[in-house]
């Protein structure tokens, strides 16, 4: 089960800490604080959702660091970076690894307040769309090699005819397969077909 959007707050500064913490729960929003990276880690669970406010510079584990473990494992956390003037450079590089934006110290309370509710929003899109990928890859583990076989010349563009050509079978069975594959994804149409296959990893991304 999904747990409730959360923002959590990484950072070693407790005076920093706890006044992120202080302005998220002031706004009636869930907030957790770590110290570190580490006691962060010790604590994550891939239901997380929410964002993920983050100090680029802190002892052991740093902040990058953190944040590529984080992609890595496929987190829909939505990571905002907290820097210093010296580390802009390390937060864009946390940018262009899948962070969603980056602040510099000192935040002030309303530019924080409105990139955590946006991160807060993304969060739970990204966590959404993982929920969903995850289904239709289920959906499409459920097919068998046969069908398998149909979708991929499907998802080509090929014809029954030709399909049923290839893999010498009947053209009936082309269609009764066709007709099971849709089945199985729950899918209502042809372009919905793809959409889904797409998404579960079936088909590469163009």
């Amino acid at each position: 089960m999904t747990s409730q959007p959360t923002v959590y707050i990484v950072d070693d500064d407790p005076a920093a800490r706890e006044s992120v913490l202080a302005l998220v729960k002031a706004k009636g929003a869930n907030a957790v604080g770590y110290s570190s990276a580490e006691e962060f880690l010790a604590a994550y669970s891939s239901d997380m959702v929410g964002a993920l406010v983050l100090d680029v510079r802190m002892p052991g584990v740093s902040g990058l660091e953190l944040q590529q473990q984080l992609r890595s494992a496929g987190s829909p956390l939505c990571v905002i970076i907290i820097t210093g003037y010296a580390d802009v450079r390390t937060a864009v590089r946390a940018m262009q690894s899948g962070a969603y934006t980056f602040l510099e110290k000192p935040c002030q309370d309303q530019e924080l307040w409105s990139t955590v509710q946006e991160a807060l929003q993304r969060g739970q899109q990204q966590s959404e769309q993982r929920t969903e990928q995850e289904e239709l890859a289920r959906r499409a583990g459920t097919l068998s090699t046969s069908e398998r076989e149909v979708l991929m010349r499907v998802l080509e563009g090929m014809p029954n005819k030709q399909i049923a050509q290839e893999l010498d079978i009947g053209l009936r069975t082309v269609e009764l397969r066709r007709s099971e594959i849709m089945s199985k994804f729950q899918a209502k149409s042809l372009p919905e077909l793809v959409r889904m296959a797409i998404r579960a990893g079936v088909l590469p991304r163009l």
